[in-house]
């Protein structure tokens, strides 16, 4: 018998094996009905079925073989997405997932064989049988992996907001603390605190800005007529007082007005000079221009040290990234690795572009953003 028959006469002694493997999967399916057990399982199978007895030339088989055909023919939304967004909200991993396709191709595989003793299966259908079964589990692999990364930054966004309230609290109990004056052991204290509360609050800035990208929301930026010399110069004075030193030189070319964040370009600038603090020479100046140009206004950080390879310039950007620095502190000092990232994100939601390159002994940061949008 042709596979494609066997699936449709034998459906319910297969989904019988299927619902006895997902029930097996605990703890997620202990609270499932046999209903839930069995989700789209039937869709998923007649969708394979109809595949089998689809006319199907070799060049359509390489490319499926390949990945490039984007859904089961006869699928709707289809059967094997659906079927994943379901698992994922039923608490299943994707290794659960995964197992119960290995199970159903194996529960197939094995009752058709036997159906057709003494008879040989035909290995056309084994073949094709095997790439649809492949394809429904590339679908639901991706689609489940979209719900579980929409579910991790809703949980993101949810922890950050609800963390401002509590933060604040601290921050004013110690500012007040700090006020009383009631003596070194106290103040020092409140200090600690200060201190601390400010570092939670950068983290806790870059954690929803970083959530925010992957919502798909982008930075949120508020454009005013400002002048990037005068925000640079205010981030450099507060960078100065936090890092009395190091040397953080100041240079300006042509008009250097236009609409721009403050706030937000101030961050950007803080994360390139602290960046270029934390990797660059200690005892060698870090070097900052605004230059004016003719539609757009450039801001360069320059520092020396060692240069940087082709792999580290190229993957600077990407969030989560942490340089050895950062990567051997094990204490309250260290950081998500997002600030190069959420600064890209910024110059980005200003119409401008980032990129870093190593010069000899010197790394330099360049920003380009239109003086006009």
């Amino acid at each position: 018998m042709r596979l494609a028959d066997y699936i449709l006469r034998d459906m319910e002694a297969i989904l019988v094996e299927w619902e006895a493997f997902a029930g097996a999967q605990l703890p997620a399916a202990a609270r499932m009905t046999p209903l839930a057990l069995r989700d789209h399982a039937r869709q998923i199978l007649e969708a394979v079925a109809k595949d089998l007895t689809t006319p199907q030339t070799r060049q359509a088989q390489a490319a499926k073989s390949m990945g490039r055909i984007p859904a089961l023919i006869g699928a709707t939304e289809t059967a094997a997405q659906t079927h994943a967004v379901l698992r994922a909200q039923s608490g299943f991993d994707i290794n659960q997932l995964a197992a119960e396709y290995r199970a159903l191709r194996a529960s197939v595989l094995n009752l058709w064989i036997d159906d057709c003793h003494p008879e040989h299966p035909d290995l056309d259908d084994m073949i094709r049988f095997n790439e649809a079964i492949d394809q429904a589990l590339a679908e639901s692999v991706g689609f489940f992996s979209a719900q579980v990364e929409q579910a991790r930054n809703l949980l993101l966004g949810m922890i950050g907001h609800d963390l401002r309230s509590p933060l604040q609290a601290i921050q004013m109990t110690a500012t007040y603390l700090a006020a009383l004056n009631s003596g070194d052991a106290v103040s020092k204290a409140a200090s600690r605190l200060i201190n601390s509360g400010a570092r939670i609050q950068a983290l806790l800035d870059d954690l929803v800005d970083f959530n925010r990208t992957r919502l798909g929301l982008g930075i949120h930026i508020s454009r005013s007529e400002a002048d990037l010399t005068t925000i640079v110069g205010d981030e450099l004075d507060q960078l100065r007082a936090a890092y009395p030193d190091r040397r953080l030189l100041l240079e300006v070319e042509g008009d250097t007005r236009g609409l721009f964040d403050g706030e937000r370009f101030g961050q950007v600038l803080d994360n390139l000079v602290v960046n270029a603090i934390k990797y660059g020479a200690a005892d060698a100046p870090i070097r900052i221009f605004v230059i004016g140009e003719t539609a757009d206004v450039r801001v360069e950080v320059r520092n020396s040290g060692p240069a940087l390879d082709e792999g580290a310039l190229e993957s600077m950007f990407n969030p989560l990234k942490r340089g050895a620095e950062d990567q051997r502190r094990d204490n309250a000092g260290g950081s998500l690795g997002l600030g190069l990232f959420i600064a890209r994100e910024i110059v980005k939601a200003h119409r401008g572009d980032i990129n870093a390159r190593s010069e000899g002994k010197e790394t330099v940061f360049s920003v380009r953003v239109p003086r006009r949008q």
